[in-house]
């Protein structure tokens, strides 16, 4: 009985908050400065990981770019290997059924 009671209360609550923060999420007056920094902050972090790959590279080491450019270039290694080793499969089970 105390625990419909509560429960009920619960609901009540949730729903006049859930009605009142998404009027507010709705607003240009938190929309816009929201934006503003969530724009701002992506411009931050990209010249951050410019600046950060720019110094990887000027020490001589792999970028992130370099390193997906040859994980690319493997994965086509590993692809046209596997073509091959099913051709030679398929050519060797042939040459077996003319034996």
């Amino acid at each position: 009985m105390i625990w419909d009671l509560w429960k009920k209360g619960f609901y009540a609550w949730e729903e006049t908050t859930a009605k009142y923060v998404e009027s507010w999420m709705k607003s240009p007056l938190l929309l816009g400065p929201s934006g503003m920094m969530l724009g701002g902050a992506m411009k931050a972090k990209a010249a951050y990981d410019k600046a950060a790959s720019s110094w990887v590279g000027n020490l001589g080491l792999a970028t992130k770019r370099d390193q997906e450019r040859a994980l690319h270039v493997l994965n086509q290694l590993e692809s046209r290997m596997i073509d091959l080793e099913e051709r030679l499969a398929e050519l060797k089970k042939k040459e077996d059924e003319r034996a």
